[in-house]
This record gives C-alpha cells, sequence and structure tokens, in this order.
C-alpha cells in the first residue's frame, strides 16, 4: 500500500501572501494550453494568428475561473454559498467545477467567435485539444489539498491518508490509529484518463483534418466516458450523497448531458462531411 506525501498546500509566502499549490497548478495548465495553442497556430496553413490565440486564451482563462467556481459553488456547495456569500470568491480553498468551467468557456468561446466574425464550433475544435492539460493539473492540485478521494480499496496502489490531517476519513478507526483504510486515489485516476490520455488521444485525433465540430465531439465523448467511469469509484459529496440506485453521483448526472452531445455532434459532423462528399461526386 501507499502512503500520501503530506505535500503543504501552500507552496510559499510572501509576506502576508500565501501561494497555494492548487493555483499553481490552474496556471500552469493556462500556460500549458497557451504553448500548445502558439505552436498550433503557426503551423502551415493554419487560419490562427498569434493575437488570436492570445485573445481565445484571455477568455477561456476567465470562463474557466468564473464558470468553475460559479458552477462548483451551485452544483456541490449552495449551502456555503448561504451560510457566506463571501465564500464564492474563496478559490484558493479549492473548489472548481469542470463542468461549470465547461459552461463558462463555452459562452467565451462564442463571444470570442462573435467578435472574430467567425463559426463557434471552428473556435471550439482548435481551443478542444487544449484542454486536458488543465484539467492535469487541476487533478494534481486535487491531490496536493488532499480532496476529492475515492472509496477504500484493496489494490496495492491502495493510499493510506495521515488521520491527523483527515479525520474525516478516519472515523471509525480506533483513535491512536495514524493511518486511514487503503483509498483509491481518484484524483490522480481522473489525472491520467482525463488529463494525459484524453491529450494524447485528442491531440493526434485533431492533427489531421476532420469535418467541423468532430474534435469537439470527440472531447465531449472522451472526457464523459472517463469522468463516468472513474465516479464509481471515487466518494460523492458528503452532503450531496448518491443521488439514485446508490451509485449515481451528482458528476455522472452532469457528465451524461456530454456524452449525449459529443455523441451526437460527431455523427453530425461525419453526417454532413459524407452529404458533402456524396454531392461533389455526383456534381
Amino acid at each position: 500500500m501507499l502512503h500520501y506525501p503530506d505535500i503543504d498546500p501552500v507552496a510559499f509566502v510572501i509576506g502576508p501572501l500565501a501561494v497555494h499549490w492548487y493555483g499553481l497548478m490552474y496556471l500552469l495548465g493556462f500556460i500549458a494550453g497557451w504553448a500548445l495553442a502558439r505552436w498550433r497556430a503557426s503551423r502551415p496553413g493554419s487560419a490562427w494568428t498569434a493575437e488570436m490565440v492570445d485573445d481565445v486564451v484571455f477568455y477561456c482563462v476567465i470562463g474557466v475561473i468564473a464558470g468553475g467556481r460559479l458552477g462548483y459553488m451551485l452544483f456541490y456547495g449552495f449551502d456555503q454559498i448561504l451560510a457566506n456569500p463571501l465564500n464564492l470568491l474563496k478559490v484558493w480553498e479549492g473548489g472548481m467545477s469542470f463542468h461549470g468551467g465547461l459552461i463558462g468557456v463555452l459562452l467565451s468561446m462564442w463571444l470570442f467567435a462573435r467578435k472574430h466574425g467567425m463559426r463557434f464550433f471552428q473556435v471550439s475544435d482548435f481551443v478542444a485539444p487544449l484542454i486536458p492539460p488543465g484539467l492535469l493539473a487541476g487533478r494534481i492540485g486535487n491531490f496536493i489539498n488532499g480532496e476529492l478521494w475515492g472509496h477504500p480499496t484493496t489494490l496495492p496502489w491502495g493510499m493510506r491518508l495521515p488521520c491527523d490531517r483527515f479525520p474525516d476519513v478516519c472515523a471509525g478507526l480506533p483513535p491512536d490509529a495514524q493511518w486511514s483504510v487503503p483509498l483509491h486515489a481518484s484524483q490522480l485516476y481522473e489525472a491520467t484518463l482525463e488529463g494525459l490520455v484524453l491529450f494524447v488521444l485528442l491531440w493526434a485525433f485533431s492533427s489531421r483534418p476532420r469535418p467541423m465540430m468532430a474534435v469537439s465531439g470527440m472531447f465531449l465523448l472522451l472526457y464523459g466516458l472517463f469522468r463516468f467511469s472513474v465516479e464509481f469509484v471515487r466518494m460523492p459529496d458528503a452532503h450531496i450523497g448518491y443521488l439514485a440506485f446508490d451509485w449515481l453521483t451528482m458528476g455522472q448526472l452532469l457528465t451524461i448531458p456530454m456524452l449525449v452531445v459529443g455523441l451526437v455532434l460527431l455523427l453530425l459532423a461525419y453526417a454532413r462531411s459524407g452529404a458533402q462528399s456524396g454531392a461533389g461526386r455526383s456534381a
């Protein structure tokens, strides 16, 4: 079994300012997405300029932060807003919803497309492969924060947590227990699947010409499959629990529309591409 490396969530302190690893991970994700976008825009045949990349990344950063935090508080922490509305601003304590961030990014891309006279899916197909590195960094931030743990497990990679830092996961153990029972490190599962694996698959898929909407649809479908699967071993939020069937979580419920929309976009993209190819041959 593995033991949790008890990392201080605060990376460093500058005077009264405490800089958290969680925030640094998001910054790293934004920088990685920007660098990849600049590289892709520089490739021969790209319709994107460096200035357009800077612009769309700025729009998306605002969408991720505002949408992610608002989505988390509405979907998972509405009681915290009722207790103190200022909790909405405490991003450094953790608590960002991917689904809320996605809504924020969709709105940001729509505004960007409107400003530049582009189609929405021209923008979303370009942006989609840039998202997984941010998801990877964000999940590592969750791991350092010590949040979003999975169910107990007997698998050899199960992780024991120190009871002095995580008393909730040690509830029911003897008072002198120093370590919890082994748990699934579901944050690292998500970092691997939604971050690394999704990036490799989506980057390879988008590196060849694809019909419009196909890259966006593939992103939604793959992310949905990975997130839905990991939720089976991830503990539901304590104040929400399971929504139905003793296994359906809020994360799975919010992911189902992504699976449906992703599949529909892929089918439409290739159906339209096939129809256009058929029309070209008949002409």
